[in-house]
């Protein structure tokens, strides 16, 4: 659905001149996500691509692999008195023969826009659902990227969020190749979702695993989209803010290169740092 963004009125107060105006805002619903008619989770979002949202939080959740494994997704009727569709509720019914994970049977979880997946199991449930190993891809040289070219994919980003631009509300996340065309670029209140819609869009082409691209996401690095990166196999996470702790744990474990405070020809490497090429980035210096 379209609902992107809303109008509402604000009252503006500039060098003491007061006015009324209407303001676009970025538009939060809630989701609710359900696996084969059973409810699975809800997350805080904005709308549009929700068909890829759904499909790419099952891919980090472990369900899906390949689009041949998901038999539709549709929308269903909402929890309105008169049973009306709210385009709030997405029901995701697996292919005959998908084997669900336990991972995905032992919980029913609440995601919001600000923390995602709150109270996730340790970093041995990523691990041992995790269907691709963090690789460069088979029969390939490993990828080696330049600091420059890093340095300058959050500009690229940047100029590619259409409705920050009437809202300033929302994050983004970016997919790029290794030589920084960039392939996609969601947007969403919740960065969780701007990822998911990402991956989700990348299951339903067939392009997974992700082998030698780079994730871009606006804002901090959580443990969470470490994970989907992960579950993805993209071999590269770069944030403009910082990574967490645990999210530095799980790239360290999984050969994840993570990059974290990519801000113009500056950047920390956390972990996988034999992707970057630190020699080229000294000479610079």
């Amino acid at each position: 659905m379209g609902r992107v963004t809303e109008r509402r009125k604000v009252i503006r107060i500039r060098d003491g001149a007061i006015s009324t105006r209407p303001d676009t805002l970025v538009a939060e619903e809630p989701l609710e996500i359900r696996l084969n008619g059973k409810p699975l989770a809800i997350t805080m979002r904005t709308p549009g691509d929700d068909f890829a949202l759904a499909a790419g939080f099952l891919v980090s959740e472990g369900v899906f692999g390949r689009a041949d494994e998901v038999q539709n997704i549709v929308y269903c009727a909402g929890a309105t008195a008169d049973g009306a569709n709210t385009y709030n509720v997405v029901d995701v019914r697996t292919a005959p023969g998908v084997v669900l994970p336990d991972i995905t049977l032992e919980r029913n979880v609440y995601t919001t826009s600000s923390c995602g997946l709150c109270g996730k199991a340790s970093l041995d449930a990523v691990r041992t659902t995790a269907r691709w190993a963090i690789d460069d891809g088979a029969d390939a040289p490993p990828v080696r990227l330049e600091p420059a070219l890093l340095a300058g994919l959050p500009d690229r980003l940047r100029a590619a969020q259409r409705v920050f631009d009437r809202t300033g509300g929302l994050h983004a996340a970016a997919l790029f190749t290794e030589d920084g065309e960039l392939l996609d670029v969601r947007e969403d209140v919740g960065r969780h979702n701007a990822v998911d819609k990402l991956v989700g869009r990348a299951l339903q082409r067939g392009d997974l695993p992700l082998s030698r691209t780079i994730l871009l996401v606006s804002g901090r690095a959580s443990f969470e989209l470490a994970q989907k990166a992960v579950m993805a196999g993209i071999p590269v996470l770069a944030a403009v803010s910082a990574p967490s702790s645990l999210a530095v744990d799980l790239a360290a474990e999984t050969g994840l290169t993570l990059v974290g405070f990519l801000r113009g020809p500056s950047m920390n490497v956390y972990a996988g740092e034999h992707r970057i090429a630190l020699r080229a980035a000294a000479a610079q210096g």
